[in-house]
């Protein structure tokens, strides 16, 4: 089977899910069993990290997606999948579900918040509060050197109020992140296309014009994207700057080893866009401007 991965942030690649290729699988079946099945799952840094870092995908993804150290990462899903068994069939089965679906958010932890913010909580909402928690700046500062060496612990907080912003926001974030892709490309930075009669969209290596003046990237010879906002760079996963990761990324590289050359342009053509990886850059600072906002807008928790 081949499915679309996530290698890096905001990096899709093919994957060939096969057991003779893939040596240990893990439990992504149970996750992903086929394309049919929908998830999401919230990737942290695992246990002996530099630092902590957090994203969110709705595809398999490669087991250093956040690696920050000698660990690589842990996957938190909001569903997982178990194969049916012929005795747990009924007449109303669909007899193409093959896999029953179930929760990954526990009832214990549903009924603690239902106990807190009442009897509306549902158990996606605590799955977004657990991502828009995980942004806080604050908890993230304070527990800074624990999330080195444990997985996040994640404490209920006291006011249904600060509960529902940051179950909020994480759906926000999540929309964002997930759906990095279709979000509305920046619309205040200005594209300078060099006098061509036929622009060419494709890139080699992304670059900053001057590498102390970040507003200005110059995607390939013939344009030049300006006018991107500092705050924009605020958004850093895994040690990496958003607008980074897709300018490290989305360049032509040749594997020394095996010389084998990976080429985003092939991404591109398949998608059967050519402005594929421009709009991309563009949707990527849209992305972290309005990730810098909502989580500068997230709850001020106060932590004993």
């Amino acid at each position: 089977m081949i499915v679309n991965a996530l290698y890096r942030p905001f990096c899709m690649q093919k994957l060939y899910m096969g057991e003779l290729f893939i040596h240990r699988k893990a439990l992504w079946d149970n996750l992903f069993p086929t394309k049919k099945y929908e998830n999401k799952i919230i990737v942290v840094s695992a246990i002996g990290g530099n630092s902590f870092a957090v994203f969110i995908s709705k595809e398999m993804s490669d087991y250093a997606l956040v690696k920050t150290g000698n660990g690589g990462t842990q996957c938190f899903p909001l569903y997982y999948y178990e194969k049916r068994k012929v005795q747990e069939q009924t007449l109303f089965d669909n007899v193409e579900d093959e896999y029953v679906r179930r929760d990954a958010v526990s009832d214990f932890i549903l009924k603690q918040a239902r106990a807190i913010y009442g009897p509306r909580v549902q158990k996606e909402d605590i799955f977004y509060y657990v991502y828009g928690f995980l942004h806080s700046e604050k908890y993230r500062e304070t527990f800074a050197a624990d999330l080195k060496k444990m997985l996040p612990r994640i404490p209920l907080v006291d006011s249904p109020q600060d509960f529902w912003a940051f179950s909020e926001a994480g759906r926000r974030l999540a929309d964002l992140h997930l759906n990095y892709e279709t979000i509305e490309p920046y619309r205040k930075c200005i594209t300078v296309f060099g006098a061509y009669d036929n622009i060419n969209y494709r890139v080699e290596k992304m670059r900053f014009v001057n590498k102390a003046d970040k507003t200005k990237i110059q995607y390939n010879n013939q344009i030049t994207i300006e006018k991107i906002p500092l705050e924009a760079y605020e958004y850093v996963v895994n040690g990496k700057s958003a607008i980074e990761w897709i300018m490290e990324r989305y360049a032509i590289t040749t594997d020394k080893a095996s010389g084998i050359t990976n080429d985003p342009n092939d991404w591109a053509d398949e998608q059967n866009n050519p402005k594929y990886i421009y709009n991309l850059l563009l949707s990527i600072i849209n992305v972290s401007v309005q990730t810098v906002e909502i989580v500068k807008s997230l709850p001020d928790v106060k932590f004993d």
